[in-house]
């Protein structure tokens, strides 16, 4: 039997004053979802721990039943795989959003973490002549920008001098936060609890530990220090640039500031096929999501007009998911809309965002598989829920939906939060979720 996982990125939220007491999904329109629910089981999925970071590669690692905590590197070492980026043992790679920043230098906050959803074209020749500027490679702490999508790039560390152990704070979860005290930071705990570590094992592994828990600590120093300077320096090319002098005058948003978050160095993790005997796919706009495809051995398909917004091309992502079952045994096939409505507070958004979800994709889907024949377990599910009204990612369960032929259904209804803590799956952990969904 073949199966087809779908995820609504940021689906689940919290109940809404204005929805009065209902959550989004209660309060949107998606006959196609719910009669996965209907026609299927619920229960409810934990995506992230109660501590460690709240994103969406832990979250995403954890749909597909790897150990997040232990094989996550952040989204940067991932969003590179998709980019055909190589990271080389030692690297470390960053996130680098292009953001807007409002207000004094000293007091400047965030206003936007994604430059007003900056373009594609416009992105790429502000990172290109960033990179020109300050990157390429040059010096003794050799940096690399690389383009990406809209805001979402990417910044490499090259030559093995960096460290990922840096605090850094995801633009998304703090806008209107003063970006002075955001800026990255050497993590807390580097330093004497490095050399503890190997205390008890001896006075010559206690030495060891100490020096390479010194030496972790001056690389951790020195990248939040070059980090910081490449912060500085790019502020005054970026306000000078033409694509921000043509937003201004037009009246967007300007791309005045880069932002670096979520270090990594190259992860390693077993393939879908090594671990379940599957070969996969995945659907995505997001290169974090295709990245994590890479290493988890799925083929990456890109249906042209994706974009990760309210504007994707839900259809197109239907027809592809439907073809790719045609010699695969599983797809993935996720929509960022959803999230990026919530990072957005936009609870209408949000709304017709789901509705967009249903209507234009998994109706489809599902009308496809009947007209083909085609026998498939059918998965939904967000990878984390992001409530609208902090627009930060949570750590709550997720609602989960499996309709597998065979398996006779629960009696839940709809699929939302309340319904799903109701749901004969219970509460899936590890690997549970995606066992259940492959039917191992």
């Amino acid at each position: 039997m073949k199966s087809i996982v779908i995820i609504g990125d940021g689906m689940s939220d919290r109940p809404q004053a204005r929805l009065q007491g209902k959550t989004p999904l209660m309060a949107a329109r998606k006959p196609a979802i719910d009669r996965i629910a209907r026609e299927g089981r619920m229960g409810l999925a934990r995506t992230i721990g109660e501590t460690g970071p709240a994103d969406s590669a832990v979250a995403n690692l954890a749909v597909l039943g790897y150990d997040a905590p232990r094989v996550s590197q952040g989204r940067a070492v991932l969003e590179a795989a998709s980019m055909g980026v190589e990271i080389r043992p030692g690297d470390v790679a960053l996130r680098c959003n292009l953001i807007t920043l409002a207000g004094e230098e000293s007091d400047a906050i965030i206003r936007s973490h994604s430059a007003g959803h900056i373009s594609n074209e416009e992105a790429a020749e502000l990172i290109r002549a960033i990179d020109a500027a300050l990157g390429g490679g040059r010096g003794p702490r050799p940096a690399r920008f690389h383009p990406g999508v809209s805001y979402r790039h990417l910044l490499v560390l090259e030559g093995g001098w960096a460290s990922p152990r840096v605090e850094c704070a995801p633009p998304h979860d703090h806008l209107d936060g003063r970006a002075a005290t955001l800026m990255p930071r050497p993590l807390a705990e580097l330093g004497a609890a490095e050399g503890d570590a190997a205390a008890g094992v001896g006075a010559r592994a206690t030495r060891a530990g100490q020096a390479e828990g010194a030496a972790e600590a001056e690389a951790a120093i020195l990248t939040a220090a070059r980090l910081n300077e490449l912060y500085e320096r790019a502020r005054p090319i970026l306000a000078a640039h033409p694509v921000n002098a043509r937003r201004r005058v037009a009246g967007r948003e300007v791309a005045n500031s880069l932002w670096f978050w979520s270090p990594g160095r190259r992860p390693s993790m077993p393939t879908l096929a090594e671990r379940f005997g599957v070969r996969g796919a995945v659907i995505s706009a997001v290169d974090l999501v295709m990245g994590l495809g890479v290493y988890a051995g799925l083929d990456l398909i890109r249906v042209p007009g994706a974009t990760g917004l309210h504007d994707t091309n839900y259809e197109g992502k239907a027809e592809a998911a439907l073809r790719a079952l045609e010699d695969h045994d599983f797809v993935y096939v996720h929509v960022e809309a959803t999230d990026e409505a919530s990072h957005a507070r936009d609870l209408d958004l949000k709304i017709r965002c789901i509705e967009y979800l249903d209507d234009r994709l998994v109706r489809h889907i599902l009308a496809g598989l009947e007209s083909r024949g085609i026998e498939t377990s059918v998965a939904i599910l967000p990878d984390h829920p992001t409530p609208v009204e902090t627009g930060r990612h949570a750590r709550d369960p997720v609602p989960v939906a499996i309709r597998r032929p065979g398996v006779a259904p629960d009696g839940t209804t709809a699929f939302d939060e309340e319904q799903a803590a109701r749901g004969a799956l219970g509460l899936l952990e590890g690997e549970a979720f995606i066992r259940a969904a492959l039917g191992r």
